[in-house]
């Protein structure tokens, strides 16, 4: 389970991280990345979305526990004051453990990668 202090709560931190972050996904969900200034926050902090399209309220409980314990070791690894935010997608309701922790830390890695210049 994550601590409070690491747990995303309010809306606009969800909008935030979702507009303005950097957004990668892979087949079981999609990560929203966005790191700000250290001096805003101590710790980087995580928040889930499992819509009802994924299930109904018994799986979308076991893929928002999952997904939370895949999170809290990869959490430390962040900068400060970092915002990131798991989307689970409808195939994530049939995917193991195993699957969704390659997935987020796949996604994750894309998302931390830095841009390509055009």
């Amino acid at each position: 389970m994550l601590a409070a202090v690491q747990r995303l709560r309010r809306g606009t931190d969800f909008a935030a991280a979702i507009r303005g972050g950097r957004r990668a996904g892979r087949g079981t969900l999609v990560v929203h990345l966005l790191v700000d200034e250290p001096a805003h926050a101590s710790m980087a902090r995580a928040g889930f979305v499992v819509s009802k399209a994924v299930g109904n309220a018994v799986v979308r409980n076991k893929v928002r526990r999952r997904l939370r314990h895949l999170v809290r070791p990869l959490l430390d690894e962040l900068p400060a004051g970092t915002l990131l935010v798991v989307r689970a997608l409808p195939p994530a309701a049939d995917a193991s453990y195993a699957v969704l922790g390659a997935d987020l830390e796949g996604a994750l890695a894309a998302a931390r990668r830095p841009r390509r210049p055009r």
